[in-house]
C-alpha cells in the first residue's frame, strides 16, 4: 500500500498553473526525489503536501487518510513534517529548543499543570530536553547542544531544521533544498544522514538542485518542467532521459553531448547528471 498518494493535483495562481494534474505514488521506506528547472513547481508542490497550501484540484491520501483541505497541523499529526528552502529557525531561543518545539505535537501537559508548574510537567520537561539532545546527536550537532540558534552556521542550522522535524516522529519528511549553501563534505554528510533516516523508518521526500546528492540517495525522481510530470522512474532512467536533459539545457544539447548552451548552471546540472 502507498504511503502518499497524489491523484490530478493542480494549484492555479490567478492564470498561472504552478502545479497541473498531477499523479504519483510514494512507497513506504523510499527515498522519492523531486527535480527539474527553476519555476518548475517543486516548493509549490511541497507546501501543497504538507497543507501550506490547498489544492485547486485533486486529492492528496495519506495511508488512508484524505488530507485534501486539511490545515497544516493535520498533516503534521497524521505524520508529514517538512523542513523549508529558506531557513525557518527560532533565532531568539537555543538550538535545543528549537528541537524541542518540534515535540509538541507529543506533548500532554496542558494549562493548568502549566501554571502550576507541577513536577508532572518538570519531568516532562527534562525528558522532552533530553529526547531533543538526542535528535541533535542523531544529525550530527553534538558541538551544538548548548548553542543559542543565532550562533551557528548555515550548514549547522540545515540540520538542526531536520532534528525538529524528527521530533515530530514523522513517517513522512519533505526535504526542500536541504543541500543549498552547503560545502561538498556538508553535502556528502548530509548524503548519510538521509540513508540513516530510511534506516530509521522514515520515508523522504527530496527537492535538490544537487545532482549528485539526488543520484547517489533516490530510489524514484519525478521530473517536473512548467508544473507537470516531464519524466518519472529509477535514478538510472531519468539521468538519460532527452527530455530531462533537454529540460535543463533547452534545445541547445548536440547530439554528441556537447554544450551549446552558455548557461553555466545548466551546464553543470548536466555534466552532473551524466556522471
Amino acid at each position: 500500500m502507498s504511503l502518499l498518494r497524489v491523484d490530478g493535483l493542480s494549484k492555479k495562481f490567478g492564470g498561472l498553473n504552478a502545479v497541473e494534474d498531477l499523479s504519483f505514488d510514494i512507497q513506504p521506506g523510499a527515498v522519492y526525489s523531486i527535480i527539474g528547472p527553476n519555476g518548475a513547481g517543486k516548493t509549490t508542490l511541497l507546501n501543497l503536501l504538507s497543507g501550506v497550501y490547498q489544492p485547486s484540484a485533486g486529492h492528496i491520501s495519506f495511508g488512508e487518510h484524505d488530507l485534501t483541505g486539511r490545515p497544516p497541523h493535520e498533516y503534521a499529526s497524521h505524520g508529514i513534517a517538512r523542513t523549508f528552502q529558506n531557513l525557518q529557525v527560532f533565532f531568539n531561543m537555543s538550538a535545543l529548543e528549537n528541537v524541542m518545539v518540534g515535540r509538541y505535537l507529543h506533548e500532554r501537559s496542558g494549562l493548568v499543570s502549566a501554571l502550576m508548574r507541577s513536577r508532572r510537567l518538570a519531568r516532562a520537561e527534562d525528558a522532552c530536553r533530553e529526547e531533543a539532545a538526542e535528535l541533535m546527536r542523531y544529525v550530527g550537532l553534538h558541538d551544538y547542544l548548548s548553542a543559542a540558534a543565532d550562533a551557528m552556521p548555515y550548514g549547522a542550522l540545515k540540520r538542526l531544521e531536520i532534528a525538529r522535524a524528527l521530533a515530530t516522529e514523522p513517517k513522512l519528511m519533505l526535504l526542500d533544498e536541504p543541500a543549498a549553501g552547503l560545502n561538498p563534505t556538508e553535502a556528502l554528510e548530509l548524503d548519510d544522514l538521509i540513508g540513516r533516516l530510511t534506516g530509521r523508518g522514515v520515508t523522504v521526500v527530496l527537492v535538490e538542485h544537487n545532482m549528485r546528492l539526488v543520484m547517489g540517495v533516490s530510489d524514484h525522481i519525478l521530473v517536473l518542467d512548467y508544473g507537470r510530470k516531464l519524466a518519472e522512474g529509477p535514478a538510472a532512467a531519468v539521468r538519460n532521459d532527452p527530455k530531462v536533459i533537454e529540460a535543463y539545457l533547452g534545445s541547445a544539447v548536440a547530439h554528441d553531448g556537447s554544450f551549446e548552451s552558455g548557461i553555466a548552471s545548466a551546464v553543470a546540472v548536466a555534466v552532473e547528471m551524466r556522471r
